[in-house]
């Protein structure tokens, strides 16, 4: 009997002596401050960066531009600083002497049309430019006689048209941003976009009959549009380039005056959403 009440007093005493190195760490604050510093300690280690938890990285404009395939860093097509002189031009001339067209008969008439488009540029970032262009046409119809038939010769009716003569020049001022997208890595072709914002004036003079009666028309107009088209380098500096529009706004007023007497005005808007066939435009290009 003594002898287990002696072994059970070394038990007790074992944990008196176990809560008294441990109860402290047991207490229920030690506990609660111990979970938090797990807590915290799991939070560091968990815790995601700002981008993983928006679910998208943010992107910078240069970026977003290289995601869409707007710019290439791997492909310089036009590099910045490079200079671009270019331009279109057209010239055409008719006559007709006593020539039939369908119902228009005894036409005899010449004339002219004519047109050019300087262009000059600058590379503000790799394959990206701003500048300008000029554009000057004119177009001249001298008529002298036609005759528009409908029926026969004894019941038809017989319209004759002499001494018509009309002359317009127009002159436009544009301010131009291209963006080029390199086909490849060859260097030799690429797809272009450009924007402009144009704004300029026509001149128009119309005359006909005897003793003359004469029109004269002055006006202004103002466009924005859009060309994309594609350029391809023949020599290491000369290209050939090709665009079409197939966007624009544009506004025109013109003031007529008839016979120095009679005064007319006209306006006119329209926004168009297609491919312009009479804005396909061919010409050539210098990047020095």
């Amino acid at each position: 009997m003594d002898a287990v009440k002696r072994m059970l007093c070394v038990l007790v005493l074992c944990l008196n002596a176990t809560q008294a190195l441990y109860g402290q760490a047991d207490s229920p604050a030690a506990f609660a401050s111990g979970e938090s510093d797990r807590a915290n300690s799991a939070v560091v280690v968990a815790r995601p960066s700002d981008a993983e938890q928006s679910g998208v990285m943010s992107l910078s404009d240069e970026e977003r531009r290289r995601q869409r395939g707007l710019t290439d860093i791997s492909t310089e097509f036009v590099p910045k600083g490079q200079w671009i002189f270019g331009g279109t031009a057209s010239y055409s001339t008719h006559t007709n002497e006593s020539y039939q067209f369908l119902i228009i008969e005894g036409i005899g008439s010449k004339g002219y049309n004519f047109r050019i488009s300087p262009l000059i540029a600058y590379a503000l970032r790799d394959n990206m430019a701003i500048g300008g262009r000029f554009i000057y046409s004119r177009t001249l119809l001298k008529l002298d006689n036609a005759n528009l038939k409908f029926g026969d010769d004894e019941t038809g009716t017989d319209i004759r048209i002499k001494d018509f003569y009309a002359l317009r020049s127009s002159y436009q001022t544009a301010a131009i941003w291209r963006q080029f997208i390199p086909l490849g890595r060859n260097k030799r072709f690429a797809l272009f976009n450009e924007m402009s914002f144009t704004c300029g004036g026509v001149l128009a003079k119309f005359a006909n009959d005897s003793p003359v009666k004469g029109t004269y028309e002055r006006g202004y107009t103002f466009s924005l549009g859009v060309s994309p088209g594609i350029v391809a380098f023949a020599t290491n500096d000369l290209a050939i380039e090709v665009n079409v529009g197939v966007m624009g706004i544009t506004y025109n007023r013109t003031k007529q005056v008839h016979n120095q007497v009679t005064v007319g005005h006209r306006s006119s808007s329209m926004m168009n959403f297609k491919v312009n066939i009479f804005s396909i435009g061919l010409g050539m290009a210098v990047y020095l």
